[in-house]
């Protein structure tokens, strides 16, 4: 049975071939997805059957079932949409920082909102890790080829907070081992629409990228796919149509507290990507309606904001907590929403 891995751009240019192989006659009969857990021993049956889902697995250039069974002579191809392509180089740039904390080892950075943390597609250049490499040179990078120094976490872009970022390798193994073991302290501020029916809740729901959008992450309820992920919240101030909430992070999966908000019912106002931005709570008259779109001027984002950070330092072994204050434009929007409810 011959197998390979190639660039695929037969049909469409955007596919990558992963994997291929040509079932040869000796070949028993069995399942498509069977088939595939013995030659791809490296992804999980999860996967397989996701990508078979998603039509990524295609026999004799046919969409097929899992339950198809391979015939001598048939080829069978996954090709799943290129990976962006990460930057060979870093290029430094004089970016200011909002530094809270330094020292040899670790520095906290509070981000601002609309600043992206890492260079990727579409946002090659104006990051954090270049304002990084301009003002601490050589920091140490992950082990996965990719060029991220000093990362060991990250936050959207859109949302703004704190941040930790290793100096040395012996920073980056010590932090990253505590953020995979969840023995990191992270709360966040959300401001979301409607009103929790409990003052204190925890979300325990799987979270995988969408098969129709991978930019969005899902919650998969039957838990044949996903990442554990679990979400603290209470309910810090009720202002009728939204209300403010702090999240703990039990994991950190990709826009967790934003999947896991819209999953009961409370999108974050003003998240564009999970339906926020849009009026879900009270009557559609105009002053109303007007008051809502001027406050999605003031913050034309989610409104979230990592507010605190606690973990242990890689050196001095002492448990770190650090706070920051809620940006301006999260301020402003959350006295507007005061002001507003008390004369309704």
């Amino acid at each position: 049975m011959e197998e390979n891995n190639k660039i695929f751009d037969d049909e469409e240019e955007e596919l990558y071939e992963h994997f291929s192989l040509d079932v040869d006659p000796g070949q028993t009969p069995m399942r498509l997805d069977k088939l595939l857990a013995i030659h791809l021993k490296k992804s999980s049956r999860n996967k397989i059957q996701n990508a078979i889902d998603s039509q990524s697995v295609r026999v004799n250039g046919q969409v097929v079932k899992s339950s198809y069974k391979p015939k001598p002579g048939d080829r069978i191809v996954v090709a799943l949409p290129k990976p962006p392509r990460e930057p060979t180089e870093i290029l430094p740039e004089n970016i200011p920082l909002n530094i809270v904390y330094e020292d040899e080892a670790v520095l906290i950075v509070n981000k601002d909102a609309q600043m992206v943390v890492h260079p990727g597609f579409a946002n090659w250049d104006g990051t954090l890790v270049n304002a990084l490499v301009y003002h601490f040179g050589q920091l140490p990078t992950s082990k996965n080829g990719a060029i991220r120094p000093g990362l060991v976490h990250r936050i959207d872009k859109g949302t703004s907070g704190l941040l930790v970022i290793a100096k040395t390798e012996y920073a980056m193994q010590h932090l990253a081992r505590q953020f995979a073991d969840h023995s990191t302290e992270r709360t966040y501020y959300a401001l979301i629409w409607g009103e929790p029916e409990q003052d204190k809740g925890t979300i325990n729901a799987k979270l995988g990228r969408s098969q129709k959008d991978r930019r969005v992450t899902e919650v998969y309820e039957d838990g044949g796919y996903g990442r554990e992920a679990i979400t603290h919240y209470e309910v810090l101030k009720r202002m009728r149509y939204v209300s403010l909430v702090k999240c703990n992070l039990e994991t950190g999966r990709t826009h967790q507290i934003r999947a896991h908000m819209k999953y009961i019912g409370h999108p974050l106002f003003g998240d564009a990507t999970y339906g926020g931005d849009r009026i879900l709570r009270g009557n559609m008259f105009s002053k109303y309606k007007q008051f809502v779109e001027n406050c999605f001027q003031i913050l034309p984002r989610q409104a979230l904001h990592a507010k605190s950070l606690g973990f242990e330092h890689p050196e001095k072994k002492e448990w770190m907590q650090f706070d920051s204050e809620l940006p301006e434009d999260m301020q402003t929007l959350l006295e507007k929403w005061e002001a507003y409810v008390q004369h309704v």
